[in-house]
C-alpha cells in the first residue's frame, strides 16, 4: 500500500469490473412485461480497499499508518513531503482500469491515516485534522481528477466513530465504561467531537473540489455511510421511536449534517450539550458544499427495543451515546432474517428495500450508489476450498438483495449503481483473513485467485439486465 502523502491512505476503488457481451434471448413481450429498472447510466461493479488489499507495508516511501501500528504493533501528513511514488502507483492503476473500460470510484479515506497525526494531535479529535484532509483531497484532485469522475470523501465515518471512539475495538481504541474497556477515552463525548471534525473535513474536501476542479474535470463527489435497517421489535410508539433514534445515531448522524447542515433532532434531544454545535459559518459551508450523491454500504438488519422509557437489558445500542435503542437479532424465537456464521450479518433483503425507501423519503432526489453489499463466509478449520468456491449462499444473498434494490428503484429510489463487496477475499479488519467476502477466492499461501460461482453469477446478472434494458429502450 502506498500513500500519496504521508497522510490518509487512498484508495477505495469501486469499479465497473464486468464487460457485457452477447444478447439476451427472451422475447420482447416477456422483456417488456419484466423490464429491468436499471437506467442506461447505471453502474455495476465491485468494491475494494487499499489497506485491505495491497500489503506493501513499507514500500515506495509509505509511512506507518494507524492500522499498521494496530496490527503490527516516519509518518508525516503535511509534516512530510508529497510521495510521488504513491502518485505514480495510483496513476498507473487508474490508467489500467480505464484502459479496460472500468470507471474508477476513488475514496479519499477508508479507515486508515498516518499514525503521526494521532501522535501529534489525536487525529479526528482535533480540528487540525480538517486541514490535513483538505490537503490530501487537493493533491488527489490535482493529480487524478482529469481521469477520476467519481469521488467519495470518507468511507463509513459513522462506523469508524462507533468502533474507534465508542467501543474502542478499532484504532485509536478510545472508549469508556460501559461501552468498552479502553485505557483512554470518553464514549459519551469523543465520538461526537470526532464526528464533527469528520463532517467538516468532508465539507472542506467537497468545497475544494466544487470550487477549484469540478467545472473543468466534470466529475462528482459524495460521502459513504454504513446503513442497517432497524425494525421496531413491537408496534408500541416507544419501540417505533427507538428505531428512529437508532437511525439517527447511525447513518442520519452523518447524512443530516452533510445534506441539511444540522444534526438529527433525536441526537440533540438525548445528548444535549455533549453534541457539538455548528457555528453559523460552518452551517453556511455545509450548505454551500452539498454532496452530489451519497454512497450506501448495507449488509444487515436488527430489531430495535426502546431503552429510554422502559427497563432494558444491557447490550449493543442500549446506552445514551447509542440513542437508548437496543439492537437485537431475535424477537423471541423469530430472527431478523436468516442468521449467519458472521455474528453481525443477518440476511434480510426486505430490510434493504425498506432502508432505501427510508433514505429516498428523508433525502428526496439525491442520487445514491450502493457502494458496498455482500456476504461473508466464515472460514472454519474444516472448511475446504471447494466449499468456498461453491458459494451458493453468497449467490442467494446477492440475488435477494438485488431483487430488493430493483423493488426500491421501482418505488422511486434514485439509485445509480451497485457494487459488491468484494472483488477479492481480503483482510477483514479484526477478523483477519477468516471471513471471506470475495467473488474471487485467494489462496493465502500462493495468492492464486480463482473465480467463485458468485463471480460467474454476477457477470451473468449484469449481462442479462443490461441487454434486457437495451431491448426495452429500443422498442
Amino acid at each position: 500500500m502506498k500513500t500519496l502523502t504521508s497522510f490518509v491512505v487512498v484508495i477505495l476503488l469501486q469499479s465497473l469490473l464486468f464487460h457485457v457481451y452477447g444478447r439476451h434471448q427472451s422475447s420482447s413481450k416477456n422483456i417488456l412485461e419484466d423490464s429491468s429498472p436499471f437506467p442506461s447510466d447505471f453502474l455495476f461493479g465491485t468494491a475494494s480497499s487499499a489497506y485491505q488489499y495491497e500489503g506493501a507495508f513499507l514500500t515506495d516511501g509509505k509511512s506507518l499508518n494507524n492500522w499498521d501500528v494496530f496490527t503490527h504493533k516516519n509518518p508525516g501528513g503535511r509534516f512530510g513531503e508529497i510521495n510521488y511514488l504513491g502518485i505514480k502507483y495510483y496513476s498507473k492503476l487508474i490508467d489500467a482500469l480505464i484502459s479496460r473500460g472500468i470507471k474508477p470510484f476513488v475514496t479519499l479515506n477508508h479507515m486508515d491515516y498516518p499514525q503521526e497525526l494521532e501522535n501529534r494531535f489525536q487525529s479526528w479529535l482535533n480540528p487540525e485534522m480538517q486541514n490535513e484532509f483538505g490537503y490530501l483531497a487537493n493533491i488527489c484532485f490535482k493529480h487524478f481528477g482529469n481521469r477520476v469522475k467519481y469521488w467519495t470523501t470518507l468511507n463509513e465515518p459513522n462506523q469508524q466513530l462507533i468502533i474507534g471512539y465508542l467501543t474502542g475495538k478499532f484504532p485509536p481504541s478510545r472508549c469508556s465504561s460501559p461501552y468498552g474497556n479502553c485505557s483512554q477515552g470518553n464514549s459519551e463525548t469523543e465520538p461526537f467531537i470526532a464526528a464533527h471534525n469528520m463532517i467538516l473535513a468532508h465539507a472542506k474536501a467537497v468545497n475544494i473540489y466544487q470550487t477549484k476542479y469540478q467545472k473543468e474535470q466534470k466529475g462528482s463527489i459524495g460521502i459513504v455511510v454504513q446503513t442497517s435497517w432497524f425494525e421496531p421489535i413491537s408496534d408500541s410508539n416507544a419501540d417505533k421511536e427507538a428505531a428512529e433514534s437508532a437511525q439517527s445515531f447511525y447513518s442520519n448522524w452523518i447524512l443530516d449534517p452533510v445534506i441539511y447542515g444540522k444534526y438529527p433532532k433525536e441526537m440533540v434531544n438525548i445528548l444535549g450539550p455533549a453534541l457539538p454545535q455548528f457555528s453559523s459559518n460552518e452551517v453556511k459551508n455545509l450548505e454551500n458544499s452539498r454532496a452530489d450523491f451519497i454512497g450506501i454500504n448495507h449488509y444487515t438488519s436488527y430489531f430495535i427495543q426502546d431503552c429510554l422509557t422502559s427497563a432494558c437489558n444491557t447490550g449493543h445500542g442500549a446506552f445514551k451515546a447509542e440513542g437508548f435503542a437496543l439492537k437485537l437479532d431475535r424477537k423471541g424465537n423469530v430472527s431478523i432474517g436468516e442468521l449467519t456464521d458472521v455474528d453481525w450479518q443477518h440476511i434480510d433483503p426486505e430490510g434493504f428495500h425498506k432502508m432505501l425507501n427510508y433514505l429516498k423519503d428523508r433525502y428526496p432526489n439525491i442520487p445514491m450508489f450502493i457502494t458496498e453489499n455482500g456476504f461473508g463466509d466464515l472460514q472454519k478449520p474444516e472448511t475446504t476450498d471447494k466449499e468456498l468456491l461453491h458459494d451458493t449462499k453468497r449467490i442467494q444473498y446477492m440475488s435477494g438483495y438485488l431483487e430488493a434494490l430493483q423493488a426500491a428503484m421501482r418505488d422511486g429510489a434514485n439509485v445509480k449503481g451497485y457494487f459488491v463487496w468484494s472483488l477479492l477475499d481480503n483482510f477483514e479488519w479484526l477478523f483477519g483473513y477468516k471471513v471471506r467476502f470475495g467473488l474471487f477466492h485467494v489462496d493465502l499461501t500462493t495468492l492464486k485467485r480463482t473465480p467463485k460461482q458468485s463471480a460467474s453469477w454476477y457477470k451473468n446478472f449484469i449481462e442479462e439486465h443490461v441487454n434486457r434494458r437495451d431491448l426495452v429502450d429500443n422498442q
